[in-house]
């Protein structure tokens, strides 16, 4: 099968090596020239366990292209094509930005000469395959396309894995013809997946509501956590009790310094505005849309409050990404903590990432400073602060720690959660 896909993000990327390692033959279309030029050479551009493999596993094979253009060859005889530009938050209103998903769409809608399947990768509002489909109708009225929605479920840090081992493909068309397309890309994935079939409209909602779902769940376990720390009880162990109630489940029910990323903060914020728009007042996720920024400063306070007695602290933190498994810094906690720290106190603070130090430094620039590992990271340190969940974190060595640190000060935010920090 010939596919295109638009976007070689977080999205794009994996998809298209994952159905290139399929035996399809696909083209990767990206606007950004170093970008292409980059993955042409058989580099990656962003980290995920697994896709420099997939990647060049595709290119060897001669399945998988990249060009920087959608010229004509791209999309004719493509059986389908596919839209993964970002959607990231108008900063203005909280709404999604669509630009980049219609300046994608008006290049594909000039190139078309035949009929065409345009499947909507990109998480969008719902009624957006509405207004896809009027546009190009009205940029090329001769081409019959048919535009389905095609959500996107891979989790940042297990992208390839989720690629491979989806808990469920969702498909937004009402075309028998197309859905017997999408189960043939999809049918060399062994176990087949489960594929769920709604309308368009029900396909672009079930991306967001599993989001502000699942934004919710972290929300609420943090609030559990801070009770337990007024209260005298175990955080882990009332997550463990509820986790055994399968009606509730144990994902999602770790504590932690907030929800970040690419999709969380600016889907519950999308999806919060896209239900104002239809006078529906969804209070659950207002309210964890301002809980998740609040933490952020309460965990930042908590840090200070545990070295306010040394005038000038040195701060080690270990971790930079929003999660283990991915270089991604957007919205993370951990920078928006640091940048509380920086901007409150005269603290220094000395950080280190396995992976993301180069988009931490995009974001934080030269106000912190970066270690070469963890351990120079924590050499000096009046307290160190575990911000992120990288397996190399999980157990410190205390008694090389006790002889590099000033003090013997640890506040672990990722694995144990101890809010008030501890001396070893």
């Amino acid at each position: 099968m010939k596919i295109t896909i638009i976007g070689t993000g977080y999205v794009g990327l994996p998809t298209g090596a994952g159905l290139a390692s399929l035996g399809h033959d696909v083209t990767c279309v990206d606007c950004v020239k170093d970008t292409i030029e980059t993955l042409k050479a058989g580099k990656v551009t962003l980290y995920e366990k697994g896709l420099e493999e997939l990647l060049t596993s595709g290119m060897t094979s001669g399945h998988l292209h990249f060009t920087c253009s959608i010229e004509k060859e791209v999309v004719r005889g493509a059986q389908v094509i596919i839209i993964a530009v970002g959607t990231p938050e108008n900063l203005r209103t909280g709404e999604a930005d669509l630009s980049y998903l219609f300046a994608a769409v008006e290049q594909v809608a000039k190139k078309l000469e035949g009929p065409a399947v345009v499947a909507i990768k990109s998480t969008v509002p719902v009624g957006t395959g509405d207004e896809v489909e009027r546009f190009i109708r009205k940029t090329n009225p001769r081409v019959q396309a048919e535009i389905i929605s095609l959500p996107e479920f891979l989790r940042e840090g297990y992208a390839v894995h989720d690629f491979f081992h989806p808990k469920r493909i969702v498909v937004g068309t009402q075309s028998e013809k197309v859905r017997s397309l999408i189960r043939e890309m999809y049918a060399p994935l062994s176990p087949a997946p489960k594929m769920l079939f709604v309308s368009r409209r029900s396909s672009e909602l079930i991306k967001y509501a599993s989001n502000a779902f699942l934004a919710m769940k972290i929300h609420y376990i943090n609030e559990m956590a801070d009770l337990c720390e007024a209260a005298g009880a175990n955080i882990h162990e009332v997550s463990r009790g509820m986790g055994a109630d399968t009606r509730i489940g144990s994902a999602f029910l770790q504590p932690g310094p907030g929800y970040g990323g690419s999709c969380f903060p600016k889907d519950t914020k999308a999806l919060l505005h896209m239900a104002r728009k239809h006078g529906i007042n969804l209070s659950l996720v207002r309210s964890t849309i301002l809980g998740n920024e609040e933490r952020r400063k309460l965990m930042a306070i908590k840090i200070l409050k545990s070295v306010e007695d040394i005038q000038r602290p040195r701060i080690a933190i270990w971790g930079l990404a929003f999660k283990e498994g991915t270089d991604d810094c957007r919205e993370s906690p951990a920078i928006g903590i640091i940048q509380y720290i920086i901007t409150h106190s005269a603290a220094t603070v000395v950080a280190y990432d396995p992976k993301a130090m180069q988009n931490a430094h995009k974001l934080l620039g030269d106000s912190i400073k970066y270690a070469s590992n963890k351990e120079a990271a924590a050499q000096g340190a009046d307290m160190l602060v575990i911000l992120t969940g990288w397996d190399d974190f999980i157990s410190p060595d205390l008694k090389k720690l006790k002889m590099i640190m000033n003090t013997s000060r640890i506040m672990d935010l990722r694995f144990t959660m101890s809010l008030t920090g501890s001396s070893f």
